[in-house]
């Protein structure tokens, strides 16, 4: 559900094999299986001249060609890539006269955020959480807020591993009304703030996306919404040198998202300095011990010769 109320997706159920082709530009895309769907249309893995493309196609042709423009100006952020890569916009006719509206992406191969850090451990969530700072800085510079922030909309790739972004349908510009959320990650269904777009919005959904991977079901508001938020913060153990940070977007106190991603910085930097601290003091306790049992086998080995001389 990607809003506060039901929604009918206006995709299209297209079964496998099926080959669309652009009505203008007359390329063909054969379709291997469906990505997914949501309110604005539905995603499919195609193949496109022997390479895998994500096909996106709706009735909602206006809708479409709004997330068209989002994907056209993300790509013209020097220096970051913001969201999958646009390869094409073209219509359709459908089966049943339907005339639809579709465009092509990079297709991002990956693993879920959630089987990643399951796999692979929470200390890899302060990576993740550093890089999509990282890129909410640039997006936020350029102007739009992402919006329909979530774990959904996010995928690990490897080689490098890095996360990013493979749905852009919730972009808004600065200032604003947020129109696609989902009522988990969105601060007004929590009560703590608005849904005008700025930065702050995606940086409380950053949060919400970080306690949906340590706790997978949905969780209830409760009658003080943000001591339910402070209390699930606090129970995640191995996080909890971001306690502050994390609670400061949940409280809105953030401006930017440089704010944000320099303070996590210096609690990484702080933990690990302390853990190399740690391991120093426990390498020289060792050495000490060390020390002290071969003077003990020294000694013992002096007093086992003088009482054998002797």
């Amino acid at each position: 559900m990607k809003n506060h109320h039901s929604l009918k997706s206006h995709g299209a159920d297209i079964p496998p094999g099926s080959v669309i082709t652009g009505k203008w530009h007359q390329n063909n895309y054969i379709v291997k299986r469906k990505l997914g769907s949501g309110a604005i249309g539905s995603v499919y893995l195609c193949d496109w001249k022997n390479m895998p493309v994500a096909l996106k196609i709706s009735q909602k042709g206006s809708s479409m060609l709004r997330e068209v423009n989002v994907l056209k100006a993300l790509g013209k952020v020097q220096g970051k890539k913001l969201g999958p890569s646009l390869l094409d916009v073209d219509d359709w006719h459908g089966k049943g006269g339907k005339n639809m509206t579709f465009y092509v992406m990079e297709y991002i191969e990956g693993e879920s955020i959630h089987r990643y850090i399951r796999k692979h451990g929470y200390e890899w969530m302060g990576v993740f959480v550093l890089q999509l700072l990282d890129s909410l800085e640039a997006l936020h510079q350029a102007g739009w807020v992402f919006g329909d922030f979530k774990t959904d909309n996010l995928i690990i790739t490897k080689s490098p591993v890095r996360v990013r972004w493979i749905d852009v349908g919730g972009t808004t510009q600065m200032g604003r009304a947020i129109k696609e959320y989902t009522a988990f990650y969105d601060r007004a269904h929590w009560g703590l703030g608005s849904r005008r777009a700025e930065a702050s919005y995606d940086l409380f959904a950053l949060v919400m996306t970080v306690l949906h991977v340590c706790y997978p079901k949905h969780f209830a508001r409760g009658s003080h919404p943000e001591q339910t938020l402070s209390r699930r913060l606090r129970a995640i153990k191995p996080l909890h040198i971001y306690y502050k940070p994390f609670k400061k977007a949940i409280d809105g106190r953030y401006q930017t998202s440089r704010e944000m991603r320099d303070e996590i910085k210096t609690v990484m930097q702080q933990a690990q300095k302390k853990k190399g601290d740690k391991q120093r003091h426990s390498s020289v306790q060792m050495q000490s011990i060390w020390t002290e049992s071969a003077g003990i086998f020294l000694l013992a080995g002096v007093y086992y010769l003088v009482s054998f001389l002797f």
